[in-house]
């Protein structure tokens, strides 16, 4: 979305520098940057971008300062994206973020050193898409646990799932799988029903999905 306010925070300098830099080459408006979570909140009110790209770790703990901004941010700006940026897979944290809604993004640090792929999920995530990173996805997809609310899918439906929980749309879809974008129609159409998510005029039924795919670690 060339022309969206973004603000970054992250107290690695060179980083932060690195990130407005391609993004602004990219045609975004990089209207603030951040080095800790007080600041970043500052910016906010003040500058009211579209989307927000925060570290997960800040000062002055690096713990989790960054995510508790995030979910502040989304309290009082809900029109307001996020993609949060963390060195390692953290799973509760993402889980934490993704429950959040559309317009929320989870990606590895390692992801920015593709910059055609960073700079696509920024666009999606402003557009209010939730994307995931997807060493997050195979991570998860990998675990096994006893109770799996996904036993009912098929495998096909199941990668198809995993495909949505990356943030891809049903034509990204079926572009991955060489398959029609009616057809993945058709099996989010099936996956949604079994997992007792009828479809409604309600787009969340389909982060209601990823978050199922995701819960079974």
């Amino acid at each position: 979305m060339s022309g969206t306010r973004i603000v970054i925070a992250d107290d690695d300098v060179l980083l932060r520098e690195g990130l407005a830099s391609l993004l602004e080459r990219s045609g975004f408006d990089v209207v603030g940057q951040a080095g800790d979570a007080d600041e970043l909140l500052d910016l906010v009110r003040r500058q009211e971008p579209g989307l927000v790209i925060v570290d997960i770790r800040m000062p002055p703990e690096h713990a989790t300062e960054g995510l508790e901004a995030a979910h502040a941010i989304r309290r009082d700006h809900p029109a307001t994206a996020i993609l949060v940026l963390s060195a390692h897979v953290e799973v509760e944290h993402a889980m934490q973020l993704l429950a959040g809604g559309a317009g929320t993004g989870y990606l590895l640090k390692s992801r920015v050193t593709d910059v055609a792929e960073f700079v696509d999920t920024v666009e999606r995530v402003a557009r209010g898409a939730t994307v995931v990173d997807p060493a997050l996805v195979q991570e998860l997809v990998g675990a096994q646990r006893r109770h799996d609310p996904l036993a009912v899918l098929t495998g096909r439906e199941r990668q198809v799932l995993g495909l949505v929980a990356e943030g891809r749309s049903n034509a990204g879809v079926a572009r991955r799988l060489w398959v029609t974008e009616g057809t993945i129609e058709k099996h989010v159409r099936s996956i949604l029903t079994k997992l007792d998510l009828p479809e409604t005029d309600d787009d969340h039924r389909r982060v209601l999905a990823v978050l199922t795919f995701l819960e079974q670690r």
